[in-house]
This record gives C-alpha cells, structure tokens and sequence, in this order.
C-alpha cells in the first residue's frame, strides 16, 4: 500500500520556510525510525500527468519522462504518534523548484505520496555533548536532534540563514548555545560559517557532530574539524544535503565525486 498524506494545515515559518503538516488514513503503515535525522523521499506529480496520490511508483516511473513522479528528500521535522501527524519544513525560493512549489500552492485535502522513512543519526544519550552546524536545509533536522539532547548536556549550534527574519525558535532541554550567521551582511565573506564554527568553544568532554547543508560550506567546516580540531571521524555526521549553482538532478550527479574529494581533503 501506498503512504502518503492529506495536507492539514501550511504554516510559513518564515519567509523562506514553510511547514506542512500531513495527516489522513494513507499514514496508517507510516513507521517512524530512531534517528532525529529521518527523512522521506516525497514524490511530486508532473502537472498534467495522468495519475495522483496514491499511485504505483513502479507504473509511474515506467510512463513517459515528463509525467514520471520527481522525487526529493525531506527531513521528518516531527511525527505526532497520537494524531498521527507529519510535519514536514520545506525550503521554498518563490516559484523556483518543485517541491518549493508544491509547498506554497498546497492547500488542506491536497495530497504528497513519499516513500520511507530512513536515516542514520541522533544525539547520543551517553554524549558529552554535541556540535550542529548548518542552513535551512538543516534546521529541520537540527531542530528535531535538539529535542532529543538530555538536560543538562551541552549543545552548540552554529546556523547561517539570510537574515534575522529567518531565525526559528529553536529548543533544548540540554544547555544550548546558540549562533545565528546572517548571508546579508556576509557577501565579502564567503566563509563565514566557517569562522564562526572556528569561534565557537566546543563542550569540555567532547562533541558528537553533526553537520549539514551546502556543499562547499559543509567541506570548509568538516576540513576544520577533523583536520584543524582533530576530531574523529566516528560517529560524526557530515554530509551535504545541496550544492550551489547546481540544480538537484545535477547536483546528484556529481555528489559521489564531490564526497570523495572531501575525503581526501582529512
């Protein structure tokens, strides 16, 4: 059986990031997995194609190449097991993308089939504590994984996003210590999340790291942990989820090579 879900409510978060909460009898077999940063793999229907949610993946990606089903990952930003509710926090750039699209236009009924859940990452309980760098892309997992650090454990976030109106609230029962890096005032600094990781103190008894976002900002920051910091690779999470001036279908293309160059750079 298909699962997908019946938007329920569109709230704008900020200017740039939008929520959708997801609900209905398609999440019934909806499991949700252990890891703070899971995400879903939602299909999106080509306007004009002759099919809707719920529809069978494999017929549809058989049909011709402009009305197949395009995939994109998302970050579960929360599960609610009594309501049965999904929210999902979508990046949007005007009418630019087409999950972004799907976002702003979508309205209570509307439907989004996705496939997973999967992931590979959370807090550890046993951490001394924890380091979160990354951008919008990142902050739906950045913010879930907070929720989950343990009171009285420190927490160092390090978030670049385009200006004060895209901050979110973000909470911890652990202690949290908080940067916001602002793009708006940053155009001659191209590595300024990277000076401010460089900035930041890192708990006493050592971090779990977790780190996240655009390509070329997360290599500056991983070459700075583990090379300049010394710190070890196990269990940190380092990835990108996006690369600049590449769309996603391109950027998919080169992100096998991209990683392996990071790993010849530490």
């Amino acid at each position: 059986m298909a699962t997908f879900g019946e938007v329920i409510e569109v709230q704008r978060l900020t200017p740039r990031m939008v929520r959708v909460v997801l609900g209905g009898d398609g999440l019934v077999d909806f499991t949700p997995t252990a890891w703070t940063d899971q995400y879903v793999n939602a299909l999106f229907v080509p306007q004009g194609a002759a099919y809707a949610p719920p529809f069978d993946v494999d017929e549809a990606r058989r049909g011709p190449a402009e009305q197949r089903p395009v995939g994109r990952r998302y970050t579960v930003r929360r599960w609610d097991p009594a309501t049965r509710h999904l929210a999902i926090d979508f990046v949007v750039h005007g009418d630019v993308g087409v999950a972004g699209r799907w976002a702003i236009s979508a309205r209570p009924g509307d439907r989004l089939q996705i496939v997973g859940p999967t992931g590979s990452y959370a807090p550890d309980p046993a951490a001394g504590g924890h380091l979160m760098v990354g951008d919008e892309s990142a902050l739906p997992a950045i913010a879930a994984s907070l929720e989950r650090v343990p009171a009285g454990t420190p927490a160092v976030v390090v978030a670049i996003v385009d200006d004060a109106d895209h901050e979110l609230d973000l909470d911890c029962p652990g202690d949290l210590d908080l940067t916001w890096v602002h793009r708006s005032d940053a155009h001659d600094e191209p590595d300024r999340l990277l000076r401010a990781v460089e900035a930041v103190d890192l708990p006493a008894d050592g971090a779990q790291v977790f780190v996240h976002g655009e390509a070329a900002e997360v290599r500056a920051v991983r070459r700075h942990l583990l090379g300049d910091r010394g710190l070890a690779r196990q269990g940190t999470s380092i990835s990108p989820y996006w690369r600049r001036h590449l769309s996603d279908e391109r950027w998919r293309q080169v992100k096998a090579e991209w990683l392996a160059a990071c790993e010849q750079d530490v």
